[in-house]
């Protein structure tokens, strides 16, 4: 009788590695370790795959910004085949780890680090199996006989545990329906058009300039002025070709920097100790203006006096609303290009622009515990918080820019602020018409959405097995004060709702999970054999759960339950 633990990991990518690394670094014997993918290669999932990336994106991290895996990305580049290395424009003699890659090629570098953690695995003693071009349908718990069952497109599986690390789900609405119409940019080959008409973008994030770089060289070509600068043509065939992104708050994303510290610390600001001490004088609720306080103003005493100075005084909304209306006060393209300016000389000098450093270190280090701010501080973090923080920690790459600025000047780019109730409706005949407000719409024969991975609630999660045993609940938030609960369901706030005892709660988005992101039932109890660590599954348990550093802190509070 088989006495090993067989742990299923649903999904190769980036969270799949990192969940891999930390099983292999056990040197536990006891366990087979069980990776299903649904493509044929490990460490790239979407975004670093033809899922995610065409030959021109390139990545918003640099290699000393990773966290550690096998070999660092320096040297890795070395080991690299010349003609790779040729057709990414690479020179390894030259190449550093402060450098940006194409995300083709930085998902070869994760694919050859699952590759070495597999080689370690095996020198180990460790069993580990890969199930290649395997597809999840369904999960199902059975905890009467302690099994996950796997329903997968090469038929079920069984394990004893199981991570769900399914990552990016671009769910189709529209697309496929209506001609020219896409309800994401990915994957981005599907972009790969010629046109002579303008385009609408919905979004101004590093989404949409996915889809910028991709229709912008099908339609034109880049170049450089004697001076050096950047350039852009239009073809002949395309002379009506133009590209209009729509922001809601007509912002461009900030500008990559260099970061001082390019883990973003976030422990050193707010440990599972002043999460603990914060709940117990709070209700067991956890302060957002103290969150505020100690992982973002604090920061400035000794490093940054004279800006802590000026900041002192100020809450959440006052901070936001200076930096915003300074944002605001400008045109979105001349304050990109400032910024662009800016970063320029913080990478050169290595020397960080530290508010902005600071602003994505509390967001990582509010992300853990978010589950435990009441209804209130939750809507004030989406309403006031995040918008800020997404325009201002996406580290837009230096080419990016460039790019963004030559379509700019060729007046082959335009940003459109829109007001929160505009929207863009299918056309039947093609693209979207733009609902602007105030009776002012417009047509567009082709309309790419490009706000982000939307987020998944309960009913959309996609394994109906876990709805239909109750195995999953919907993440929610109480309110502290009822009456403000009861004010915003009579305001016809529809993700309100009451358990008929004089409690309030404020619906997120995906599925309740604790702090070891274990799935957890409408009872409260955690599930100690199924882990969430799909991104699409958890935005509303975690606002900020983007990116590499996310992975392995994640993988990290699944590993201190996982084997008991």
């Amino acid at each position: 009788m088989d006495q090993k633990i067989h742990i299923g990991i649903l999904g190769g990518g980036p969270s799949g590695l990192f969940m891999f690394k930390r099983l292999v670094e056990s040197q536990r014997t006891d366990i087979v370790i069980h990776v299903v993918e649904q493509k044929d290669q490990l460490g790239s999932g979407m975004p670093y795959s033809p899922q995610g990336a065409n030959d021109e994106h390139v990545t918003n991290v640099s290699g000393n910004e990773i966290p550690e895996l096998v070999t660092s990305l320096n040297d890795w580049i070395h080991t690299v085949h010349p003609d790779t290395l040729r057709k990414y424009h690479i020179d390894p003699e030259r190449f550093n780890d402060y450098k940006v890659l194409p995300r083709l090629l930085f998902g070869y570098y994760l694919a050859s680090q699952f590759r070495m953690l597999q080689q370690q695995a095996k020198d180990a003693g460790m069993e580990a199996h890969i199930h290649y071009n395997t597809s999840v349908n369904d999960v199902t718990d059975h905890p009467d006989m302690g099994k996950v069952y796997v329903d997968t497109d090469q038929g079920p599986m069984e394990f004893d545990r199981v991570i769900i690390c399914t990552g990016h789900v671009w769910p189709k609405k529209d697309e496929g329906r209506i001609p020219n119409y896409f309800d994401s940019p990915y994957p981005p080959v599907k972009l790969a058009l010629q046109l002579d008409h303008p385009v609408a973008i919905k979004g101004a994030s590093l989404t949409a300039i996915d889809a910028l770089r991709t229709l912008s060289r099908h339609n034109g070509t880049y170049g450089r002025t004697q001076d050096g600068r950047l350039c852009y043509t239009l073809n002949p065939e395309s002379q009506g070709f133009k590209l209009v992104m729509h922001s809601r708050n007509g912002l461009l994303p900030a500008v990559r920097f260099h970061l001082e510290d390019p883990y973003l610390s976030a422990e050193a600001k707010l440990s599972p100790e002043d999460v603990a001490a914060d709940r117990a004088a709070n209700d067991g609720f956890l302060s957002l203006d103290n969150v505020f306080e100690k992982a973002f103003k604090d920061s400035f005493k000794e490093k940054r006096p004279a800006f802590y100075e000026q900041i002192k005084d100020m809450g959440v909304e006052d901070f936001v609303d200076r930096v915003m209306s300074y944002r605001q006060d400008k045109a979105p393209f001349d304050l990109f290009k400032t910024e662009y300016e800016e970063a320029e000389i913080s990478i050169e000098e290595r020397e960080s622009v530290y508010w902005k450093e600071m602003l994505a270190v509390l967001s990582f280090a509010m992300n853990y515990p978010a589950k435990y701010f009441s209804a209130e501080d939750m809507l004030r973090l989406q309403k006031t918080l995040m918008p800020l923080i997404s325009v201002v920690i996406a580290f837009v790459p230096q080419s990016s820019v460039e790019e963004m600025l030559a379509l700019h000047e060729a007046g082959v780019l335009e940003l459109i602020s829109v007001s929160n109730d505009s929207d863009a409706e299918p056309h039947p005949e093609g693209g979207a018409v733009y609902h602007y407000g105030e009776g002012r719409d417009e047509h567009f024969k082709t309309f790419v959405n490009c706000v982000g991975q939307p987020h998944l609630y309960y009913d959309d999660i996609p394994f109906a097995g876990l709805r239909e045993k109750g195995s999953i609940s919907a993440a929610k938030v109480q309110f502290r004060d009822a009456e403000a609960g009861l004010k915003q369901m009579n305001e016809g706030n529809k993700q309100v709702t009451t358990d008929g005892k004089g409690n309030y709660y404020l619906k997120v988005a995906g599925v309740t999970i604790n702090d070891h992101f274990a799935l957890v039932d409408d009872y409260g109890a955690y599930n100690e054999r199924i882990y969430m660590m799909a991104v699409s599954c958890m935005g509303g348990y975690n606002p900020d759960y983007s990116g590499l550093d996310f992975c392995e802190k994640a993988s990290a509070c699944v590993m201190e339950t996982l084997l008991g």
